[in-house]
């Protein structure tokens, strides 16, 4: 054949659940003893992981979608696996992440006329994870659909044809409409893209999947296309990091009645890395809910969490419109815990100064107040893995992704000690503290020893373990319903 067997799954549509799938078949081939590697072209998210830059010692920035499937693989992460990162900073532009490294900004249709210009370092990144793998899974962006955006495309069909990659194409009939969804894409492709897709697959089907037998035969007499088979619902899923915002969008963000511990977090506009919160959300005894724009932050919430942003004073902008900062000074004054988050802990002190106007317009703007730090962004940003700990010993694992020093008495208290570097702030009393360091509640002991301030014992239960048990469930399910052996006869050609 000539090369190394690859196959990529593209979507009706976005949040169809390509990158689960991917995960899950990454983990499942592994399983079988393949090398494999997964590769997503271009991704859209604030959600990003460090990875590292092969050949040079450094590291850079992916869609933390990737990091998972590259766990789900059992292989360290690198910016091959995601060589162009899209970070929306605002309404209509974004940051570009190019292999790894900041290249820019660009508004929607400035981008659409670079985006070619990439094209030659995704097939780059592409045919080096080739050379390392068995197996390669490809996992596309938004919709395979997207005619309006075919020119220069380099997230779906672009890369599809460029690369000779087949195409599986994922419907979800949680969504509803997904015969009419799967038989519209086949009406409008280019007959060259309708040619890439080799068969479909459907998903989060609940109920008895023979009901929807009639359903597979109307989309294979109007396509042409075979069904890879029917993915339930798949419960496992909702233990794995969200891959960005969309997921926020869902209803379900309410606390429980049973929870003794209820923790708030604003959705801010330009939220990043939001996922840090997952390990307190699979507390028994905690519940993490997400404030929507318009609504007030709960009175009942013994912790709120500014979490990571984007755009730190554009969001302090935000969160004094919902009037969140009147709610958290609230919160405070009834003797509440607040914890601040890369973005977040900029926000809690007293001011954000963007001399260079690296993320926006508005060169300054108060904040919080609520520590005595003050925080001004600078050109270079920090993307590393850290091993840290806490002044006290306590182990953390986490990473770095952020612009901006921040300095101020309070940081005599530091949170955690990287490289022997203290880092983050804590107030006088201990209720207020703000730290750098991304995946900090992931540490077990960690967790549990900051869960003992509010009276719980804490899971005994490792939050990582509890991720790569999702993964093995997720595998094993698709095992049970995919068409293995047909999806890698697709990968090789055959």
């Amino acid at each position: 054949m000539g090369r190394t067997p690859a196959i990529m799954l593209q979507g009706t549509g976005s949040d169809v659940g390509k990158s689960v799938l991917v995960a899950g078949l990454c983990r499942l081939f592994a399983n079988r003893g393949l090398t494999v590697r997964p590769f997503k072209p271009q991704n859209m998210s604030n959600n990003a992981a460090v990875a590292a830059i092969p050949g040079t010692g450094a590291f850079g920035e992916i869609g933390r979608a990737q990091w998972l499937q590259a766990l789900a693989c059992r292989t360290p992460p690198t910016t091959d696996m995601n060589p162009v990162l899209l970070k929306p900073q605002s309404e209509t532009g974004s940051q570009i992440v190019l292999a790894g490294k900041v290249a820019g900004a660009a508004r929607g249709r400035e981008y659409q006329a670079l985006k070619a210009r990439f094209l030659e370092t995704v097939i780059g990144s592409f045919e080096r994870l080739s050379a390392e793998a068995d197996l390669v899974l490809v996992e596309g962006a938004g919709s395979a659909a997207e005619i309006n955006l075919r020119k220069n495309d380099i997230a779906n069909m672009g890369f599809a044809t460029a690369a000779a990659v087949p195409v599986v194409l994922v419907g979800d009939i949680d969504r509803g409409g997904v015969i009419a969804s799967l038989v519209g894409t086949h009406a409008i492709l280019p007959d060259g893209d309708r040619a890439m897709v080799k068969a479909y697959l459907i998903n989060r089907f609940r109920g008895d999947p023979s009901l929807f037998d009639d359903g597979l035969s109307a989309i294979t007499r109007f396509t042409g296309w075979e069904s890879l088979g029917v993915v339930p619902h798949l419960a496992a899923a909702a233990r794995l990091p969200a891959e960005d915002s969309v997921a926020l969008e869902r209803p379900g963000l309410t606390a429980s009645k049973s929870a003794r511990l209820t923790v708030a977090v604003p959705i801010i506009g330009r939220i990043a890395n939001f996922d840090d919160l997952d390990p307190l959300k699979a507390e028994p005894d905690v519940a993490v809910v997400f404030v929507r724009p318009g609504e007030p932050l709960p009175a009942d919430a013994g912790l709120v969490v500014l979490p990571g942003s984007k755009s730190t004073i554009g969001d302090l902008a935000t969160l004094r419109a919902n009037g969140w900062d009147r709610d958290i000074a609230a919160h405070v004054a009834r003797g509440g815990h607040v914890v601040g988050l890369c973005g977040g802990y900029q926000m809690l002190g007293r001011t954000v100064r963007d001399p260079d106007g690296i993320e926006g317009e508005e060169r300054e703007a108060p904040g919080l107040d609520l520590l005595d730090v003050e925080t001004v962004m600078q050109p270079e940003k920090t993307v590393r893995p850290a091993r840290a700990a806490t002044p006290d010993g306590l182990p953390l694992d986490g990473y770095e992704i952020h612009l901006g020093k921040t300095t101020g008495p309070d940081c005599a208290r530091p949170v955690a000690i990287l490289d022997g570097i203290p880092d983050g702030a804590t107030s006088h009393d201990g209720r207020i503290s703000g730290t750098y360091l991304h995946g900090i509640f992931g540490a077990d002991e960690f967790r549990r020893e900051f869960l003992a301030r509010f009276g719980l014992d804490g899971s005994a239960a490792g939050y990582r373990q509890s991720v790569e048990a999702a993964l093995d469930e997720i595998a094993d399910a698709l095992e049970l319903v995919v068409d293995v052996t047909k999806l890698m006869a697709i990968a090789e050609g055959r």
